[in-house]
C-alpha cells in the first residue's frame, strides 16, 4: 500500500471499497490498527500542535475526511483516489458488523446520545452485536477502569465519539493496553446519526461545503474558527505549491 505526504502528512492512498477492506484484514487477524481521518482543520492544527502530528503520523491507517484534501492533493499532483469520510465509514462498518458478527463498542458523546445510538442500532441492524457503550465524560483517574471495561467486552471494532484532538490523545495514550483490533475516532458521528446535529446535504458535501453548512447552524460560534482555519489551509497550501516547483518549471 503507498501512501502520499501533504503537507508533512502521510495519507494512505486508498479509496472507500479498499479502506473498508483492509479494516476487515486487521479484524480478521486480530491486527491493531489506530485509524486516523485528517481535514483542512486537522491540517492546520497539526502545523504548530507537535504532539497532535506525532500522534497523526504514527496512525496505522489515515484517510482524507475532507474535500479539501483530496483536492489539495490533486492540485499539489499527488492525487488522492477519493474522499473516505468518517461517518460514512463508520455506517459501512457498523453494516460490515451486522453481517459479519463483529463485535462492537460505542465510547463517546452524552449519556442521552450514546444510549439513543445503541437503541437506534438494535432497530436498524438487530444482527449487530454490540457489546457495550459507555459516555465520554469522565476524570482522568476513571480511564483505566474505561480500558479495562472495553477489553473485558472484547470487542473487534471501538469507535470513539469525541472531539479532535481529545480522541487522538485518549487512543493514543491507550493504544498497547487496548485489545482491541480496530480503533476510529468518530467526533460528532454519534450525534449526527441520532439527528441531534444535522448533516449537509449530499451535493454540498459534494461540493466540500460541509463546514459551510455547519457554519449557517452555528454562526456565531463558528464564524472565527472557519475564516481562520480556511485561510491558514489555503496559505499552507499556496507554500506546498512553490515548494514542489522545481527551477525552470515556472514557465
Amino acid at each position: 500500500m503507498s501512501r502520499i505526504t501533504l503537507f508533512g502528512c502521510p495519507i494512505d492512498n486508498l479509496g472507500f471499497d479498499d479502506t473498508l477492506k483492509r479494516i476487515e484484514d486487521s479484524i480478521q487477524k486480530g491486527k491493531p490498527v489506530r485509524h486516523c481521518a485528517v481535514n483542512a482543520a486537522k491540517i492546520v492544527k497539526i502545523q504548530s500542535d507537535k504532539k497532535l502530528r506525532e500522534i497523526i503520523v504514527t496512525s496505522d491507517m489515515i484517510n482524507p475526511d475532507g474535500q479539501s484534501i483530496v483536492w489539495a492533493s490533486r492540485f499539489l499532483k499527488k492525487p488522492l483516489p477519493e474522499r473516505v469520510t468518517g461517518i460514512d465509514l463508520m455506517q459501512k462498518l457498523l453494516e460490515l458488523a451486522a453481517n459479519k458478527g463483529y463485535r462492537v463498542f460505542l465510547f463517546g458523546a452524552t449519556e442521552e446520545v450514546v444510549g439513543k445510538l445503541k437503541e437506534k442500532l438494535k432497530r436498524e441492524l438487530p444482527g449487530l452485536n454490540l457489546v457495550g457503550y459507555r459516555n465520554g465524560y469522565f476524570s482522568p483517574d476513571q480511564e483505566k477502569e474505561i480500558v479495562k471495561e472495553i477489553n473485558e467486552k472484547r470487542p473487534d471494532v471501538l469507535f470513539v465519539g469525541m472531539s479532535s484532538p481529545k480522541k487522538e490523545y485518549w487512543m493514543n495514550k491507550y493504544q498497547s493496553a487496548l485489545k482491541v483490533p480496530f480503533r476510529m475516532g468518530v467526533g460528532g458521528s454519534f450525534d449526527v446519526l441520532v439527528g441531534k446535529t444535522r448533516r449537509a446535504p449530499q451535493w454540498m458535501q459534494k461540493l466540500g461545503l460541509e463546514w459551510f453548512y455547519r457554519f449557517l447552524q452555528e454562526p456565531a460560534r463558528m464564524w472565527k474558527r472557519y475564516l481562520v482555519t480556511n485561510t491558514l489551509f489555503l496559505l499552507h497550501l499556496l507554500r506546498e505549491r512553490l515548494k514542489s516547483i522545481e527551477p525552470g518549471d515556472e514557465a
